[in-house]
């Protein structure tokens, strides 16, 4: 049985995921045999379901790669990654430009899944957020009109203790730290008056 606080947290996602994301789909495509019938398919409330499936839909794919648990050499295709992220931003504030060409491991795109989370609670006025990759590792760049930087969080992705106490919407840092440390991989933060670069070798 898993002990380790990163590997329990990952099996739970998981299972979250995994349960939650049957039901979503089903009601797409109910929706899709209302709009085959055409039975108020123009109706504003059918839209408004209609949107709130799909960004449930894309929050879940993207949650699932952040939180649940990924084998050591299970891969995911560029079109993959590209496609949830499309889906996860389309009305987000917070843009995603991921620029590697190649599949890669799942463990390294969860990497960069929870680094994006961790740039997104800092860019409160929206913005982008760059990933590359090379040989020598992650290299995500974030950019927007203002940061909002919570210092002990961002310490603590370095090293840091971090806070006493972790808020719901700020569990990405508790668990990117853990996995990076689980899987040897030290994270290094570059603060500018208007960006943030982390890097991950």
């Amino acid at each position: 049985m898993p002990k380790d606080s990163a590997t329990l947290a990952a099996l739970v996602g998981s299972r979250l995921c995994h349960d939650l994301i049957s039901p979503v789909g089903a009601i797409q495509n109910g929706l899709e045999l209302l709009d085959l019938s055409g039975i108020s398919s123009d109706l504003p409330e059918m839209e408004l379901i209609r949107d709130s499936c799909a960004n449930a839909a894309a929050r879940i794919r993207f949650f699932r790669v952040a939180f649940g648990s990924a084998g050591a050499a299970q891969m995911m295709g560029r079109r993959e990654v590209v496609s949830v992220l499309s889906d996860l931003t389309k009305s987000a504030r917070v843009k995603a430009d991921w620029r590697p060409e190649l599949d890669m491991l799942r463990t390294d795109v969860q990497l960069a899944f929870l680094v994006y989370l961790c740039c997104e609670s800092a860019l409160p006025q929206g913005g982008s957020v760059r990933f590359e990759k090379s040989e020598a590792g992650w290299s995500i760049g974030a950019k927007g009109p203002r940061l909002n930087i919570n210092q002990p969080l961002w310490a603590h992705l370095e090293g840091g203790p971090g806070p006493e106490e972790i808020t719901a919407d700020k569990v990405q840092f508790a668990m990117l730290a853990l996995v990076a440390d689980e899987r040897g991989r030290k994270i290094r933060v570059h603060k500018g008056s208007d960006s943030l670069r982390i890097e991950i070798p």
